[in-house]
Parts: structure tokens; sequence; C-alpha cells
């Protein structure tokens, strides 16, 4: 039987590196593919954090950002053949909870996702149901359609953002998904961007990129007064996308304004002051990973419209995927891709 040598997640911040069988069709409507590469995700930081802030089960493989080539189909898949190019949707849900039925899906209480409950795509190899799968055109190269799934989290909360066409946003979190919100924000007719952190180096890289209209180092005993001076009334939509900013959210948007939470910091801890909320008249939204995104997404990637791949900063092999997440935890790195020997 054909093996693969992969990283295998062992807990306590740990992987090595083991010979697995290359999986096979289990069911009828599985689909089979040769991963070409997977992104590194926040989500893969914090599963191999100490103490984790993302559970995954132990003895399996990390990663969910994949874009590949089908290889083999189950019997009653019809919608894909060998040789289509797809992405990966990661997270199954049950279909049958209450959550479920109530049609929020990506609420559902007995799923299952792809990289932490069962085998992910840190492996050349890839086995799921079809329905995770989705086809992508040729149109979209493999450096775009690979930042999919977080592009499609993305998605799933502008949605819920209702921009309107010169809407001014901040967004919290000058990392890859901080940049993914701030180039479809962009794509969406948004009037300034601006991004904060306290990275000097990210928010330089999307100033010098374009990705931002402008950049505020929260360092800075001075970062509101900055950006009142960029936006006198305070934005339209503030987006958290780090998981501790809701009041820097509040205290920086303007009246009548929308706040979009949206980074997840389990292990954190803060104090809210809803008079500010109530006061100002905002609407506070959260947002989890999107609902049924995907087709949106696709057709966004297809469009061209932006070249997502900017945020890629490295490549490495899969036998170096372990200094690619230390590349991303010390923000060495925007956003590294994980190749396939």
């Amino acid at each position: 039987m054909d093996t693969m040598n992969v990283p295998i997640f062992i807990g306590n911040g740990k992987m090595e590196y083991r010979n697995i069988p290359v999986p096979n069709l289990e069911d009828e409507n599985d689909v089979l593919i040769q991963v070409d590469q997977c992104g590194i995700c926040g989500t893969d930081l914090n599963i191999m954090a100490v103490p984790p802030a993302h559970k995954a089960e132990n003895n399996i493989v990390i990663g969910h950002e994949a874009v590949g080539k089908v290889v083999k189909v189950g019997s009653a898949v019809q919608k894909l053949k060998p040789g289509d190019r797809v992405v990966v949707a990661p997270r199954m849900n049950c279909g049958e909870c209450f959550y479920c039925r109530q049609g929020l899906v990506n609420q559902c209480i007995d799923y299952k996702t792809i990289g932490t409950t069962v085998n992910g795509a840190f492996a050349p190899y890839l086995c799921a149901p079809q329905r995770v799968f989705y086809k992508i055109s040729d149109n979209v190269n493999n450096d775009n359609a690979v930042l999919f799934e977080p592009l499609s989290c993305v998605v799933g909360a502008m949605v819920k953002a209702s921009m309107q066409i010169g809407d001014n946003v901040a967004i919290f979190g000058a990392g890859p998904m901080g940049a993914l919100f701030a180039m479809v924000c962009k794509a969406m007719g948004a009037g300034k961007v601006i991004m904060l952190d306290i990275a000097q180096s990210r928010l330089d890289f999307t100033t010098d990129k374009g990705i931002a209209t402008a950049s505020i180092n929260v360092k800075s005993e001075q970062w509101k007064s900055e950006l009142f001076d960029i936006c006198p009334f305070g934005v339209d939509i503030a987006i958290d996308a780090v998981g501790n900013q809701i009041m820097s959210c509040v205290e920086i948007s303007r009246r009548g304004g929308k706040v979009i939470l949206f980074g997840l910091r389990p292990n954190d801890s803060q104090t809210i002051t809803q008079y500010e909320i109530t006061r100002k008249d905002l609407s506070v939204l959260g947002s989890f990973v999107g609902l049924n995104p995907f087709e949106q997404t696709i057709k966004l990637l297809d469009s061209n419209t932006c070249d997502f791949s900017t945020l890629i900063t490295h490549k490495l092999n899969l036998a170096d995927l372990e200094k690619g997440i230390e590349l991303m935890r010390s923000r060495a790195a925007m956003k590294v891709i994980i190749e396939m020997d």
C-alpha cells in the first residue's frame, strides 16, 4: 500500500512525522484529492499553542486551507471528476441538530472539521465527502485559490456588515485576516480603510502593498487622535479581527455605526461598557466562519477583482511546517503556504 510522510499532531504543541497509508475512498460520496498547497491558518497556530487556544484531536493531520486536484471519486459523486481543481470548505455540519434545522449550519453542535477532528490537508492527499469540495476554474491560480477558506470567512462577515459604498472602515489586526478584510472592503467600494495593530512591520506591509489607505500603531498614546484626524466623527464600520478589541471598536465608531466581532481569543476576558454601545446606537454583530459564503467566494475569486496572493510572503515544503508556524507566530511572515513535495 502506498504511504505518505506527514506531520501528526500529538498534543501539547507538538507534532511528529509519520508514514501513514494514502487515504482511500471509504464511502460512495467520498472524493480523494491530491493537495497542491495548504495555507497555515491562525487556527493552526492556536492548535499548536501551549496551552491550546483551539482544540484538535490528537494523532491527526492538521491543516484545512487547501487547493488540489481530484484523483478519484466515489460511485455516488456526480459534480466532480478526476482532474477537477478544487478548494476545501472544511467544516462539516451534521444537518440534524437544532441549529442545522434552523438554517444556522455554522452553529452546528455536532460538526466535524477537516484538520481538527478528522485528518486535514498538510499532506499530499486528502479524502473527504464531496460536499466539502468546491470546483474552481482555471482562471484562478493556486496562490489565490489556497486563500479560499479564510476569504470565505471574511465574505460571510461582510454580508452581515451591510457596507455601503463610501463607508470608512477600521480594522483591528493587520495580519492575514485583517488584510483580507481590507482587500474585500476596498473591492466593495469602501472610502477609507484604516489598519490598526501593534506590529509595525505588518502595518507597513498593508500600506506598502496598497491594501490599506492608512495605518495606525495602537502602541502610540495618540492612536485615537490619529484616527479621528482621518475620520472626525469616527468610522462607519469597525472590525475586530483580533478577538479582544470590542471596546476599542466601540470607541472609534461613529454614532449609528457597526461593530463586527470576528477574531477569536477564547482565553481573553474584556471589560465592556454597555452605556457606550447603547448611547451611540451601535449595531454589534458577531460573525463565526460565515453562513454559507462559499459560492459567493468562488465568484469573487473567479472575477480576479483582487490579487489576494499579495499576502503570501513565504512558501515552504511540508517538512518545514513547524518553521512556517514559527514564522507566522513571530509575525516575521504575513501568510505562509505549504507546498506538497
